[in-house]
This record gives structure tokens, sequence and C-alpha cells, in this order.
């Protein structure tokens, strides 16, 4: 590998970035020793934005100053609070702003719209997900079964990739639904697979659960911020997202939910709280309930401020960036580290995620083909020379270049400090 004319050419792209100037409004994290880190691990947890610090120390000081008060006379007054998330939340999920809100974290999020959205009937009992689906789908959904008293066993169907694949094609999921859509009341899938980076046509996925009569969710924590969403047209029934990922609001954030306007709370069952009750008459304490509009009566509590602080701050990076210019970046990301993965490491390292643009986000898995015991090598070696990236079992390394903060340098550090690894094994 040429070193010069990586970094020449790194830098030549970066020129021409005018999404730049974002990075510097993030922290990036750094070694013991001072020394800036390439950091590659966005799909896992996002930087901090800098303006973070600012709004969660004005809360912390709105709190001192005004105690109960703040909730009528903080700068943003905390009765309110979700209400600042969720025109910039309606952009980035394709939305109208009453079909989404930022409430709780994701899993419980996914068990308050299932427990609305699951109705078993007769033989239509089946939940539909991917094989391999993020564990903690899997446990909600598996949950949720047996709250019913149905056995996951016989009601649970996972559709596994095709022999010696590790994608799952829309294909797959349409003709399971066309054999056995009668079976199938709900199907929850995701918006970009964890393990493989692959993303997946919202609107075929939405559609093959409508033909087939089931409910459609999806799983959006690795696709929204990342990839531009369309819910509202692509016709989902409701969502789920974190947002410490690609949102970038810090460990253990608010996340956030979608259901479409089709649908309201109050023809619907669920749990309900005091939040989601009508914000006109929610301080009358009234022992009924009456559902707020939209997607704000499945809240069952007020929103936590301190953690919510955060998304705000970095909702203002992409309103100002705007999606389409990220998603332009993130595709001038990808194709750089793939130009250069298939010239130097083709042999060593097998590209898991899709190629084609409109299957993939900023995440590119690859699998170390000496397999696990090498690839766990290799990732310490990655670490110990700067660069965060992360490891699935059993031979998945996976890299996030995110084009709010990272730069063609990055990637050029990631592909030289894998040069050195690589041959230093060798």
């Amino acid at each position: 590998m040429n070193t010069a004319a990586l970094l020449a050419e790194a830098a030549a792209l970066d020129a021409r970035d005018a999404l730049a100037p974002l990075r510097a409004r993030f922290a990036l994290p750094v070694a013991d020793d001072g020394a800036t880190l390439t950091y590659l691990c966005g799909h896992s947890l996002g930087l901090m934005p800098l303006a973070a610090r600012t709004l969660v120390a004005e809360e912390l000081e709105d709190w001192a100053r005004l105690g109960v008060n703040g909730h009528h006379s903080a700068r943003r007054p905390w009765i309110e609070y979700a209400g600042f998330m969720q025109q910039g939340l309606a952009r980035l999920a394709g939305a109208d702003a009453a079909e989404v809100v930022a409430m709780n974290a994701l899993s419980v999020n996914l068990h308050l719209l299932l427990a609305s959205f699951y109705r078993p009937q007769c033989q239509r009992r089946c939940i539909v997900i991917e094989e391999g689906a993020f564990s903690s789908d899997r446990h909600a959904v598996a949950s949720l079964l047996q709250w019913h008293g149905l056995d996951p066993a016989t009601t649970l169907i996972e559709i596994a990739p095709a022999g010696g694949s590790d994608l799952i094609e829309e294909s797959a999921l349409e003709s399971l639904l066309a054999s056995r859509g009668a079976e199938v009341a709900l199907v929850l899938w995701p918006g970009v697979q964890y393990r493989t980076g692959q993303a997946f046509d919202l609107a075929r996925v939405a559609a093959a659960a409508r033909r087939a009569g089931a409910i459609c969710g999806f799983d959006l924590a690795h696709a929204i911020g990342n990839i531009p969403l369309a819910l509202h047209d692509d016709g989902a029934d409701f969502a789920v997202w974190c947002s410490y990922k690609y949102l970038n609001a810090g460990p253990g954030a608010i996340g956030g939910a979608f259901v479409h306007s089709r649908h309201s709370r109050a023809s619907l069952p669920g749990f309900a709280g005091w939040w989601g009750h009508d914000p006109r008459t929610r301080f009358l304490m009234e022992p009924g309930f009456v559902p707020a509009a939209g997607a704000a009566a499945w809240q069952v509590s007020n929103p936590p401020v301190l953690s919510a602080a955060p998304l705000i701050a970095s909702l203002q990076l992409f309103d100002e960036a705007g999606i389409g210019a990220l998603r332009a970046k993130s595709l001038s990301l990808d194709a750089f580290l793939r130009r250069h993965l298939d010239a130097s490491f083709s042999a060593a390292l097998h590209g898991v995620t899709p190629r084609e643009p409109a299957r993939h986000g900023c995440q590119l898995s690859l699998r170390v083909r000496s397999g696990r015991e090498a690839g766990r090598r290799l990732f310490e070696g990655l670490a110990a020379r700067g660069v965060v990236a992360d490891w699935r079992e059993p031979d998945i390394l996976r890299i996030s270049p995110v084009p709010l903060y990272n730069t063609h340098g990055d990637v050029a550090r990631l592909l030289l400090r894998l040069d050195e690894l690589l041959k230093e094994s060798s």
C-alpha cells in the first residue's frame, strides 16, 4: 500500500467535503497519551456533540434556579420537552410530526407497541422476525408470545439467509408471507441488520406484510440517522429506535417511536400512563384515560430531561447538515473504503455488507477469512493502534465511518493500520 498516495487521495476528498466543519462540533475520543483515536464505532455509540454539555448544564442550572417552576419556566420548559425533539425526529423518520415521539428506551417502546399491535386471533398468531435478530428484539417477541399463552417454538417464525449467504433477501419474506400469511399476525423487521449492515427496502417489507393481512413494525436502531427514511409513505404501522447510535444522544439516552397516522390509541388496546393522556386535561388527574393525539398517546411517563437534552443538541446538527448531504458523504466514505479493501485486502477480509448503495448504510461488516482467533488478534491490534471498531462473534469486524464526524482521513488511517497488522501476521 502506497501510504503517501492513500493519504493524498483522502486529503483531496476531505478538501471537497462541505460537511467537514461538523467534525469540530463533536468530542473526539483520545488515547491515554492524548492522541486522537480513529473512531469508527458510531453504529454502537455515537460521539458527543459539544453542544450537549451546554444543554445539560442549562437544564441543571434551571433546576437549581427554578426548582419545580422549571416545568413551565425553564429555557426549554420541561413539561413540553418531548416536543423539542418532535420535528427533528419526524424529518429523520420521514413522518408527520404527530406520528413520532421521543420516549423511554428502544426495548420498552417495543414492548409498549407490541402490546397494542399484536392481536392474535384464531390461526393468525405468528410473529415473523429475521434469524439472528438483535437479542433484545427476540427476547421481547418471545416473551410477548408467552404472555399470550403461546409457545414461541410454534408461533415465532425466523427467516434465515439462503444457504451460504449472510443476507436475507426481501423475496424470502415475501415468499413466506405468500405461503403462510394467514398464520401471521405481525412482522417485526430491522431497517438495517445490526450484524451484517444490510439495509432493507422498508416499503417492500411493509407492502408484503399488508398483503398478508399482518401488522408491520420496524426496529430502526441502526437505521435512523444513518439512511434516509420515509415511514409514513412506506406504510409501516409502527417503528421504534434508540438514539445513542447514529443519533449521538449518549449512553442510555431516550429512545423514540413512530405510529402511523391511520392508527389511534383510542382504537387500540395497550398500556396507559399519565403522560400519554391528552395534555389539555392531564393534570386534572381524573381516573379515565383520554389518549393524546398521535404517537404521544403511547407515552407512559414524562421524558427524562437530562438524558433527552443531548438529543436536542444532535438533532440541531442533523437539521443543519440535512440527511441527503449526510447520505452522499456516507456513500463517498464507503466507496473509498471498499475500493482500497478490494485492492489490498480481499484475500484476508470478506465484505459481508451488500455493495449496492440502497442496501447498506454507514456500517461495513468484514469477515476475517482466517477465522476467529486471527480475527480477534486483528481487532485487538487495531485497538492497540488507536482504531476504535467492534467485534461480533465468531468472525465479524464492524466498521462505521459516520458522515457527521468521520473523514476520509479516518478511513485511510484504518487502512494503514490494517496493512501493518496483516503484514505482521503473514
